[in-house]
């Protein structure tokens, strides 16, 4: 079998499409970095949440109603409880709220914002993250 000569003008180089499939690889690999950074910064966030509004359901009060005793959430205990958690954490994280709406269980919702670890053009510079949890007082 004979091979046909190659025309002249088919030859080239590669190179530029060899850049070009360089620049998409380091591209997708920066965004897939800061998507996992954006991910793990809520996971943390949704925990400090947690642990906040586990802290605040022991923010009780005993009372006795009747012959029984019941456990009442105060609004100034349960916030100072949050609040100390949130406090303990790294990074910037505020506490929006912390509230009981039925004396039982506790809503905390917490705020934190965050910045991507590697600079890429299509990313954005920071995002305000928010987390809410809500946690019932064992007791009653």
């Amino acid at each position: 079998m004979r091979r046909r000569p190659m025309p002249a003008d088919d030859e080239g180089s590669i190179l530029p499409l060899v850049l070009g499939y360089a620049v998409l690889a380091i591209a997708l690999v920066l965004v897939c970095a800061n998507a996992t950074a954006l991910y793990l910064a809520q996971k943390r966030l949704d925990a400090l949440a947690d642990a906040a509004a586990l802290a605040a359901s022991d923010g009780f009060t005993l009372t006795l109603e009747g012959d029984e005793p019941r456990a009442r959430l105060d609004e100034d205990r349960i916030r100072a409880q949050a609040q100390s958690v949130v406090d303990a954490a790294p990074r910037d994280p505020a506490l929006v709220a912390a509230t009981t709406h039925d004396g039982v269980s506790v809503t905390v919702t917490v705020t934190s914002a965050w910045h991507p670890p590697v600079l890429a053009p299509f990313v954005p510079d920071g995002v305000a993250l928010t987390s809410t949890a809500t946690s019932r007082n064992a007791l009653d």
